[in-house]
């Protein structure tokens, strides 16, 4: 190639004072969830020593522990509106808890330090070390009621399904939006008794279903991920595992509703008197409302969202995955640590 024809290749592309230049290209800034994924790293660590010994709340503690030390460093002044862990008595970091070094962005914050306690106990796979994070008053606080129903799946989905329908409908209508055919549709769906005839609908409307023992944060996810085999995650789950479910679908372009169902009339009160509406069906920008959202997840068992902590030698290595909304990227990290600081 002659020096002409190269200039002329140089002159045809955008310059950086270009409009054709992306704003993200032009204007970049720093990203939180790389300071955050130290403390999911961390949880995840220090909850291996507890996979597969049957003490769920050990291995809690343990991972709770870590993370508020790590979040303490962290340039963000953070306040936890979704603290996992009140519903059953385990170790928490707490609603209402401050937590960073009170510098930098003001944040609302969903935490699990585990997300799938009993899969860490038991040693079974999809265990997550979990932090959510969007600028402060933008999440919902649905802290007062413990389960919400939910509907997620990429962004096909968006206009398309809707929790008001049947369940066969919506696989139908997924299915022409995304011009699958109905029999390779797979759904996600929690291994619970109430999901029974939920199951039962699904297989009915010829679909077939990837059943969950915990742990629906993953489910969710990977519904929304072009790559993976599962096309919606369907039923009643946990509300801080939706609203934390939100922040990432905001930063991949997926779809979710859902909407908050308490377990009596006493929650269904105590919500009211938190300032819940019930029975209104939640849009994605109703649970996180703003466009500047960060998911953080760490695996502490292999699963088909990330691999697990694995010892390797002196060296241990973690798997993360971290999404961003503002700038749209999803991010693999790959860490190695070693063993004798932290075993």
């Amino acid at each position: 190639m002659g020096l002409a024809t190269a200039a002329l290749f140089v002159r045809e592309g955008p310059s950086v004072n270009s409009p054709e230049v992306a704003p993200n290209f032009m204007h970049p800034d720093r990203n939180l969830a790389m300071e955050l994924v130290r403390a999911t790293e961390a949880a995840a660590i220090r909850a291996v020593p507890f996979i597969g010994r049957g003490d769920k709340n050990a291995a809690d503690k343990a991972a709770v522990d870590a993370m508020r030390v790590f979040l303490g460093t962290v340039n963000f002044d953070g306040l936890i509106v979704i603290g996992e862990g009140e519903k059953d008595e385990a170790p928490m970091l707490f609603n209402g808890e401050r937590v960073g070094n009170g510098t930098g962005p003001a944040c609302d914050i969903a935490v699990d330090p585990i997300d799938g306690t009993s899969l860490t106990a038991a040693g079974r796979q999809n265990a997550l070390s979990v932090i959510a994070v969007s600028s402060r008053g933008t999440m919902l606080d649905a802290s007062s009621v413990f389960y919400m129903d939910k509907i997620v799946t990429g962004a096909a989905g968006r206009g398309v399904v809707s929790l008001d329908a049947p369940i066969g409908d919506n696989i139908r209508e997924l299915s022409k939006a995304t011009g699958k055919p109905v029999g390779e549709m797979v759904l996600a769906v929690l291994d619970r008794p109430r999901h029974a005839e939920l199951i039962d609908a699904i297989r009915s409307a010829g679909a077939g279903t990837r059943l969950m023992s915990d742990g629906d944060v993953a489910g969710g996810i990977n519904a929304a991920r072009w790559e993976t085999r599962i096309d919606m995650c369907v039923g009643t789950g946990g509300s801080p595992e939706g609203i934390t479910t939100a922040c990432a679908l905001k930063a991949i372009g997926g779809y979710m509703q859902g909407r908050l169902a308490p377990k009596d009339d006493a929650e269904r009160a105590g919500a009211v008197a938190a300032g819940l509406d019930v029975d209104k069906l939640l849009e994605l920008d109703d649970m996180v409302s703003g466009d500047n959202t960060f998911f953080v997840a760490t695996g502490v068992t292999d699963g088909g969202l990330v691999d697990g902590v694995r010892r390797q030698g002196p060296i241990i290595r973690t798997e993360s995955i971290v999404l961003r909304s503002k700038s749209g990227t999803t991010r693999r990290v790959i860490a190695e640590h070693l063993a004798s600081k932290w075993l």
